[in-house]
């Protein structure tokens, strides 16, 4: 199969050509392998399969599942391979496997998809850029100068590089949305308890992260929604089954809703005129497809609320730091100097603190259910401004020495306490302040590529729905993917 017919298809229209018998599931593979291979420079993908995957490929398909022999790829953090090393973008990791199969992995082959490889993530999934030290920056495939986002980057850069049509992606605090706004791209991040984090967890980040996907259109996104949701034996809880499929939903209008917008930062950071010009955009749209579209407040403290993620993060980071050191012998230096600095600050964090901060999370979500009380949805940007240039949102080496001087002094509680270091740590969420509400709520979110700078690069917009609002947001995806259907990237063939 020549790339310029894969391209054509997103995986249930591949799917369907498997199941028509008109193309063999090895002649997908090797289409995806050869886009792999012209596009390396991207770094999208840090371990290949190919062998195993070819023997998959070549094995008896079942050609009722969704996805029967659609290429995919997994992203190197929470979606575990028996056997394999799960690095989750850090150096500590490269060399240890993960002892079984993630929920799934395990459903994503059950459903039929071909499995060739690993993608990029920074350390941990801790950044909202995917430039990690074990594996180099991933690069977008609008202008490799730029950032994919993280911290599903490797993942976005794959879909829109064409190397497969949807990848595994999952969100602790917008990593699908904000790469997919990056990468233009359809991210959905479901609500908690939707999809299963085990088995070797029951939830991360107090269920503020989700697994799922990245795809090019929305009904690949529906459909894997349908194929990772529902309940496991191990699972802490689950969320109840949708009405219809979600792939069927697809088929029923949204109806009028009632969408409040702002732009306004909610923690008082920059926002690029592009971004502002992305809802609007988006807003006219929207109104005339029958939509009411107001302007509203931002429905929550947004400075309270970045302060009580990032202490979750930081505290999370303490206990990932320790668990690998105690159990696999990692010393400090095998962990980026971000990461130890953040687990420094979670490690000097009291017990009460941590619980001071997990029981706000309660008040933000009582102020986005009273914003849903009046409205159906909040839309704002995803990021608040396009793509920077890879390596401008990183750490500074000089500022990294000293933060590594802090950690080693035992000085990290006193740092977090200081202005100084709030408004920095504030600041590195400039770039993507409106996305973490979704996730210390648990609500279902998702990221739209309805606009184009005029430099040519996608910037996303961010619609956020109340409990059990995954199906409202695919309808309404839905409805705007036929207004204005999206476009990949134009790419080289070749590096």
């Amino acid at each position: 199969m020549h790339f310029e017919d894969y391209q054509r298809y997103d995986a249930l229209g591949l799917a369907d050509l498997v199941r028509r018998g008109e193309v063999h599931p090895s002649e997908l593979l090797d289409t995806a392998l050869a886009r792999a291979d012209a596009t390396r420079s991207l770094n999208a993908i840090v371990m290949r399969l190919d062998e195993s995957a070819r023997q998959r490929a070549q094995a008896p398909f079942d050609t009722s599942a969704p996805f029967a022999g659609v290429p995919f790829l997994v992203k190197d953090l929470f979606q575990d391979l028996k056997g394999l090393p799960s690095s989750g973008g850090s150096r500590a990791l490269k060399a240890v496997p993960a002892p079984e199969d993630a929920d799934v992995v395990r459903r994503w082959r059950e459903a039929g998809l071909v499995i060739f490889g690993k993608t990029n993530t920074p350390e941990f999934g801790a950044k909202n850029i995917t430039e990690p030290l074990a594996w180099g920056p991933a690069r977008n495939p609008w202008d490799p100068s730029r950032t994919t986002g993280g911290s599903s980057g490797g993942s976005a850069a794959a879909v829109a590089a064409g190397i497969v049509p949807v990848a595994g992606a999952n969100d602790g605090g917008g990593s699908i949305r904000i790469p997919a706004a990056a990468c233009g791209l359809f991210g959905l991040k479901a609500g908690r308890g939707r999809i299963s984090m085990g088995p070797l967890m029951g939830e991360a980040l107090n269920g503020a992260a989700v697994q799922g996907v990245v795809s090019h259109s929305v009904r690949d996104t529906a459909a894997m929604l349908d194929v990772l949701q529902g309940p496991e034996p191990h699972a802490p809880y689950h969320m109840p089954a949708p009405e219809l499929p979600y792939l069927q939903c697809l088929q029923r209008p949204p109806g009028r809703l009632r969408i409040g917008y702002s732009t306004v930062s909610p923690i008082g950071t920059p926002v690029d005129p592009q971004a502002i010009a992305a809802v609007a955009d988006a807003a006219v749209l929207l109104t005339d497809l029958g939509h009411h579209v107001e302007p509203c407040d931002t429905p929550f403290n947004g400075v309270q609320l970045a302060e009580d993620f990032l202490l979750a993060w930081f505290c999370a980071q303490a206990f990932i730091v320790d668990h690998i050191q105690r159990t696999y012998g990692a010393s400090l230096k095998d962990f980026e100097a971000d990461t130890r600095l953040m687990a420094a600050v979670g490690r000097h964090t009291s017990a009460l603190r941590l619980l001071q901060c997990e029981a706000r999370w309660h008040e933000h979500n009582l102020a986005l259910s009273a914003f849903h009380a009046r409205y159906d949805l909040w839309l704002s940007p995803t990021l608040a401004a396009p793509p920077p240039p890879i390596g401008s949102l990183a750490t500074p080496p000089a500022l990294a020495m000293v933060s590594d001087v802090v950690s080693r002094l035992g000085l990290a509680g006193w740092l977090s306490h200081t202005p100084q270091f709030k408004q920095t740590v504030l600041s590195n969420l400039g770039w993507t302040p409106y996305t973490q509400l979704a996730n210390l709520t648990g609500r279902p979110a998702m990221s739209v590529p309805l606009y184009r700078t005029p430099e040519g690069l996608p910037l996303g917009v961010q619609f956020v729905a109340g409990l059990n609002g995954e199906a409202l947001l695919l309808q309404l995806a839905a409805q705007l993917e036929q207004a204005r259907p999206w476009r990949r990237a134009p790419l080289p063939s070749s590096d």
